[in-house]
């Protein structure tokens, strides 16, 4: 049986390496016809609002498509018309600047003492001849010099014969024609998608499957929606932030204000970097135009100030700070759609990978993307904390804790994150699959964790892990919580506090046989403890043993009997009420049922009549007697 399975995942890992080499290719030889399709794809989800909006008001299916692709197409020419205009405009006023060029990066050169002018590469002989040839007029040939045997090089000019009519007409197709032709599949494709919307969708729920029908209905509209208003908040906020960039730009005099806003907008879709480059490309026109600095130390600055309220202010109340994606994958995205599609894959890289991250929560296949590249986290609070504590890393876990504790109890804490973890634990202790050497790690993790949390003087010093030796090293061995219990009680005194306390004020805590109940009885405690309550723990080994003169039945308000196995201890459970019911007759009867939230949680057989009161979590225990008793002030 193991000589097979190698067998049968040798040819499976081929099988994906193949799979993926074939995606890749594709994507990259495809890009011709892959890449106006998904512009018509995110196109859709860009305008689908403003088409279902004209059916609304009467127009029908086909004419309200028609409508909305002419409106983009209307927008896109004009945008294009004027990023042509400003384009050329700026190539015919460069000549003009060189001068200025040229002084400031003469002065650049000296304050960097000959750095700028050791510049090699293209970058370097551009330098060079803008330096050198400052006083010439722009675009003039150098007059020429000697060689170096003294002989005067002839010039000799090249001059093509003139294009006929019919060339030039070929040149000119040639070079337009390639972004018509995409511009064209694009609005082709957006039209059919657009019209074949409901059928699309009926067909992406029929892909992502699932056998209710209603709730992969709801949750594919869901994320249509979504992506809609995504798409719809981030043009918004792109297209105001070009509008506001025009607008400072043009204040402070500088040319091609428009030229500038129209490549912001653009450019805010590439992450991070993308607002920057217009940025600099910005700045470093205003220091050419400008014989000074004011002019780029205004340009810069108005960069800066709308960034600074746009990224924090206006972005997080229309689509939250993140997009949904984690850091990390938004970089990663976008090198990886640059290699394959260029610089508009470049531009298409965020909303490209949101798309693909939205589908692998429905698409089974393509879970590993929304895994992969998705905010959320790709492991569980409980199972987060386990890991860290299999690694021994209890200041990890600590700091996550305190970042969760800012809004939640220590009591909800231990119900979602804590109680879950020592369940995983107890699964691979039971299963036999964990080393001594990681049983040790996690008591003294857990140890340090529960000892730290439930002292809220500690919380800001950094914990010490307690020693681990032979006789603590495993979880079954001594039980964390008998550990955490003495530990406990070498600080409060042999009975966990003194009996000299009005009657009904103590709150006894009660654990079954087993070393979790003993630890989920000490955590409990712990918990009543941090709320100021008088709550003391023992096991139900210790109900016979005697007790101090002082001890009397009078002073426990509320026994709370604690089970993480109530499905098995209800037999037990019930004969321990019924012999605490006798020897504290004044006391009521809490029973705490802390089953495993990975197993069957079905506890209708779990039938406690003794009981005053059953809860399920530590949260519902600790309010139960917080409304039972008063606090202790």
């Amino acid at each position: 049986m193991s000589d097979s399975l190698p067998a049968r995942a040798l040819p499976n890992a081929v099988v994906g390496l193949v799979g993926t080499a074939t995606v890749l290719a594709l994507l990259y030889f495809g890009r011709d016809v892959l890449i106006p399709i998904t512009l018509a794809f995110i196109l859709s989800f860009l305008i689908a609002p403003f088409v279902r909006a004209l059916r609304r008001v009467g127009l029908g299916p086909t004419a309200s498509v028609l409508t909305g692709v002419a409106v983009v197409a209307a927008v896109v020419l004009m945008a294009g018309a004027i990023i042509v205009t400003q384009v050329t405009r700026l190539g015919a006023s460069l000549p003009q600047y060189q001068d200025t060029i040229a002084t400031k990066l003469e002065v650049l050169n000296e304050i960097t003492r000959g750095t700028i002018g050791s510049i090699g590469g293209p970058a370097g002989q551009l330098i060079e001849h803008l330096t050198q040839n400052s006083t010439d007029e722009f675009g003039k040939a150098p007059k020429p010099r000697l060689a170096s045997d003294g002989t005067t090089p002839v010039l000799v000019e090249i001059h093509e014969p003139d294009l006929k009519p019919l060339q030039i007409l070929s040149k000119v197709v040639a070079s337009v024609w390639p972004p018509l032709e995409t511009a064209g599949i694009v609005f082709i494709v957006l039209i059919f998608v657009l019209l074949e919307h409901e059928s699309l969708r009926d067909r992406f729920i029929r892909l992502a499957g699932g056998e209710d029908l209603r709730a992969t209905t709801v949750a594919v509209n869901d994320a249509g929606e979504r992506l809609s208003r995504f798409f719809i908040s981030q043009f918004a906020v792109n297209a105001s932030t070009g509008l506001v960039i025009w607008i400072g730009l043009s204040i402070i005099g500088l040319s091609q204000a428009l030229l500038w806003a129209a490549m912001t907008a653009v450019l805010r879709y590439v992450p991070y970097v993308g607002f920057w480059i217009a940025a600099l490309c910005a700045t470093l026109l205003a220091a050419a135009i400008d014989p000074g600095w004011s002019l780029a130390l205004m340009t810069f600055g108005i960069f800066l100030v709308v960034d600074i309220v746009v990224a924090q202010t206006v972005e997080p109340k229309l689509y939250g700070h993140t997009t949904g994606l984690s850091p990390l994958s938004v970089v990663v995205a976008a090198i990886f759609w640059s290699w394959i599609w260029g610089p508009v894959g470049l531009v298409l890289s965020t909303p490209l990978t949101l798309c693909l991250v939205v589908a692998g929560r429905y698409i089974r296949a393509l879970k590993v993307l929304e895994i992969m590249f998705g905010e959320l986290p790709a492991l569980t609070l409980p199972q987060n904390f386990y890991q860290r504590a299999l690694s021994g890393d209890a200041h990890e876990i600590i700091a996550a804790a305190r970042r969760y504790m800012r809004k939640k109890t220590l009591a909800q804490y231990c119900d979602s994150v804590l109680v879950p973890a020592l369940h995983l634990a107890n699964f691979d202790l039971r299963g036999k699959t964990i080393t001594a050497d990681e049983q040790a790690k996690v008591t003294s993790a857990i140890i340090t964790v529960i000892e730290t949390l439930s002292d809220r003087k500690s919380w800001w010093r950094r914990p010490k892990a307690p020693k681990a030796g032979k006789g603590s090293s495993a979880l079954a061995g001594m039980g964390i919580g008998r550990q955490l219990r003495e530990r406990r009680i070498s600080a409060t005194g042999e009975w966990q506090g003194s009996f000299d306390i009005p009657p009904g004020s103590l709150i006894l805590s009660v654990g079954l046989a087993t070393s979790y109940d003993e630890l989920a009885t000490e955590i409990l405690v712990r918990i009543m403890r941090d709320q100021k309550l008088d709550a003391r723990s023992m096991s139900s080994e210790d109900i016979d043993e005697p007790l101090p003169p002082e001890a009397t039945a009078e002073l426990v308000s509320i026994v709370c009997l604690v089970t993480v196995d109530p499905v098995n201890d209800t037999p037990q459970m019930r004969q321990l009420m019924a012999e605490l019911r006798v020897r504290l007759p004044h006391a009521k009867q809490l029973a705490v049922l802390l089953p495993s939230p990975f197993g069957n949680r079905d506890l209708k057989d779990c039938d406690f009549p003794q009981a005053d009161h059953v809860s399920a979590s530590f949260e519902d225990a600790l309010n139960t007697c917080l409304r039972a008793m008063p606090r202790k002030t």
